[in-house]
């Protein structure tokens, strides 16, 4: 089931979300997306441009409302098959009993039937004034199978004003376009569907990823050249382009460029000037206006370099100083970083040295990182080592806050650091030739530390901060309604005859990974027990089970050292706390205390890791569907040593949740419940069960549960 609405969002019109594949969403999805966005449907900031540079491409034009009463008038578009745009709309609201009226007869008159206004209502319709909205056709009807439109009078059975459907109209839909043109580098695809204004499909696209500078590029003319630019790739990446392989990916033009403002697509190598495939956009493409939202950027620094479709660099140097202004597109509770490489010869985060920029609720910050090891910051052998901010690490904080703002889901932050600073900790930006630089997008976690980045980049980025003539390649941020991923299957363990489990590490996935099923940030790692990740344990009071745990033992690494410990608060890194914060967790297993009262772990065992396997690009973490899938992908490496083991016996004392974690870093663990009876467990499974099935066996019970959940979006997850 869809539900046809148009949005209007910040001013960019919306289209018909079942349009296209690429934005199908279900019913109740739909109307939740409806009631959202229709209250935004009269704001007004700038469109994208039209295919003539006359304004913003509205779709196809059907013409203005032929006048006769009322002051009725304003002109008309169809936005899709269903739907109908109304721009500068007008009428005095002294009609008796008027409404917007549609048919199939020759001319407007009794014989037709009630449009919905742009609230999806069917009231009397009050006055308008030069407004923009949407009428979306009811019952799924279509603009081929009426005549006209029209603002008509039921009751004197008058017609204030009406506009025709010329009979051969084709109203706006997806095209189907060609193939590559294959030149080299394997190149091919099954074709290109031109879903709307700004975004292009890719079916079973091919490419051998052998090129170093290769990248989707665009540009006007007969046949691609170099005077074109870059368009991110499916996951929003202005990286070189991966290996391909009969994959079908959706491409959305960068900033306010459409396809109107274009003649072509291709793969093109940069390096070289070479076109590898290519394939031509032909004119006047009859598409659906974008759904997508445009936020036109603001800098005030003379360079600006678009490192994501979300996040741009811009630049100043100024005598010993240079100046930096960072971009993004991010939530809240995100953060921003940029910096120079840990390496001169590519862009490498291991001795990168960034600033970490992110705004809560009252100021922004600018915090000085040095990145020794891709974990949390953490002590070894008495240093702090991991990704740890500069005065912690025995260095300075060199970069001066100026600007912070948010605006339209955007930050923008501004700070100043000198170029050679006196910290030895601080990389020199050279001014003779380009700095390899890193950069990231990730979640803050509880302390505003960032975890795990989300973002970032695969590909070599050099940047010359100290060119002759200012340099700007970055463009408006565009903000596409996705729906979110859902999180892989959530899995417990309940059996009653498990008394041994097996704890060892993995990759925690992204989105839809330790994130999607805990909701809490993630560093990168989690605890697989029993082949799961992080599965809800369920152990009985009064009995005893063994944790064989392999989670790293050697302290001198700051990533994979992970006694398991078992406590009260769900978190983890008890090590990593404050005295005062350590006092107000319960320590249930995994530590004893010194004479001197400090911790110290007891289950760390040797490591077994499930890994990824050579050149596996973890950013693709959420194409599997399943954990399952994704788990097999994994190379499984483990230590011939013997496990640690964690023994533990439940008792009444317990809280009837506990966690198990690392000692040493936060969210990497999940929940243990601790339960009275495995009798009391199985029987409210069976009671639910059976619930069910008198349900099912109840008719009328059933349709009422039925319509309980369609008008109330109510989700039943059964694990």
């Amino acid at each position: 089931m869809t539900f046809p609405f148009i949005f209007w969002l910040n001013g960019s019109l919306k289209k018909d979300i079942y349009v296209s594949n690429h934005y199908h969403v279900s019913g109740s999805m739909a109307a939740l997306l409806a009631i959202s966005f229709l209250c935004f449907s009269l704001l007004s900031v700038p469109y994208v441009t039209g295919e003539n540079d006359e304004g913003p491409y509205r779709g196809k034009y059907l013409g203005k409302i032929n006048s006769y009463h009322h002051q009725v008038s304003g002109d008309v578009y169809a936005v899709n098959e269903y739907t109908f745009l109304l721009v500068g709309f007008n009428y005095d609201g002294n009609g008796a009993d008027t409404f917007f009226w549609a048919g199939a007869s020759n001319r407007p008159g009794p014989q037709g039937f009630i449009v919905p206004d742009e609230f999806g209502k069917t009231n009397i319709l009050d006055r308008y004034h030069n407004k923009d909205f949407t009428l979306t056709l009811p019952d799924r009807k279509k603009m081929t199978e009426i005549k006209w439109l029209a603002v008509y009078d039921l009751n004197n059975q008058n017609n204030f004003g009406d506009i025709y459907i010329p009979e051969d109209f084709e109203p706006p839909h997806t095209q189907i376009g060609g193939t590559f043109s294959s030149r080299s580098n394997n190149i091919s695809s099954a074709g290109i569907d031109v879903l709307d204004s700004k975004t292009i499909r890719l079916k079973e696209f091919t490419y051998s990823g052998r090129a170093k500078q290769t990248f989707f590029w665009i540009g006007v003319g007969s046949q691609p050249s170099s005077r074109g630019s870059k368009v991110p790739d499916e996951r929003g990446y202005l990286d070189t382009i991966r290996t391909y392989n009969k994959e079908t990916i959706i491409l959305e033009l960068p900033g306010d460029k459409t396809i109107f403002d274009i003649d072509w697509i291709s793969v093109y190598d940069l390096d070289n000037n070479v076109n590898y495939g290519h394939v031509l956009i032909p004119d006047n493409l009859n598409v659906p206006p974008s759904l997508v939202q445009i936020t036109p950027y603001d800098f005030s620094l003379p360079n600006c370099r678009q490192l994501h479709k979300d996040l741009q660099i811009s630049w100043e140097v100024f005598g010993p100083q240079i100046t930096f202004q960072l971009s993004g597109q991010v939530s809240q509770t995100e953060y921003m970083s940029f910096g120079l490489s840990g390496s001169d010869s590519s862009s490498q985060m291991i001795g990168a040295d960034v600033v970490v920029a992110y705004i809560d609720d009252i100021r922004g910050y600018t915090v000085d990182y040095n990145i020794t090891a891709l974990s949390p910051c953490v002590q070894v052998l008495g240093r702090n080592k991991g990704v740890c901010r500069d005065i912690i690490v025995g260095g300075l904080d060199s970069f001066q806050l100026n600007t912070y703002s948010r605006k339209d889901g955007i930050n923008t932050i501004s700070c100043r650091r000198i170029i050679k600073s006196s910290d030895d900790g601080d990389k020199e930006i050279l001014m003779d030739r380009g700095n390899y630089v890193v950069w990231a997008i990730g979640q803050l976690d509880s302390n505003n530390e960032p975890t795990f980045h989300t973002f970032y980049p695969k590909s070599d980025i050099v940047i010359n901060f100290n060119t002759t003539e200012p340099v700007n390649d970055c463009f408006s941020f565009t903000k596409p309604i996705n729906t979110p991923l859902p999180a892989w299957e959530r899995s417990r363990i309940t059996d009653a005859t498990v008394r041994t489990f097996n704890a060892f590490l993995g990759p925690s996935g992204n989105l839809r990974g330790y994130r999607g099923i805990t909701g809490h940030v993630s560093n990168g790692l989690a605890w697989y027990i029993n082949g799961y990740m992080i599965p809800e344990l369920f152990l009985k009071r009064g009995l005893s089970y063994t944790f064989n745990v392999r989670g790293g033992n050697n302290p001198h690494s700051p990533e994979y050292y992970h006694p398991m410990v078992i406590t009260d608060e769900p978190k983890g890194g008890y090590d990593r706390l404050t005295d005062a914060k350590q006092r107000e967790i319960r320590v249930l297993a995994g530590v004893e205390f010194t004479r001197r009262g400090r911790p110290k772990p007891t289950a760390a065992g040797p490591l077994c890791l499930s890994r990824y396997p050579p050149n596996y690009d973890r950013r693709l973490d959420d194409d599997f569907p399943t954990f399952k899938k994704f788990n097999r992908s994994l190379i499984n490496i483990c230590s011939d040593e013997p496990p640690a083991l964690l023994e533990i016996t439940p008792n009444i004392t317990w809280p009837d949740t506990v966690y198990y974690n690392s000692f040493t870093h936060g969210y990497m663990g999940w929940k243990i419940h601790i339960i009275d009876s495995y009798t009391s467990l199985r029987s409210s499974g069976q009671s639910i069960a059976s619930s069910f099935n008198v349900l099912l066996s109840a008719p009328i019970l059933s349709l009422i549960l039925w319509r309980v959940i369609i008008n109330f979006n109510f989700k039943i997850l059964i694990y």
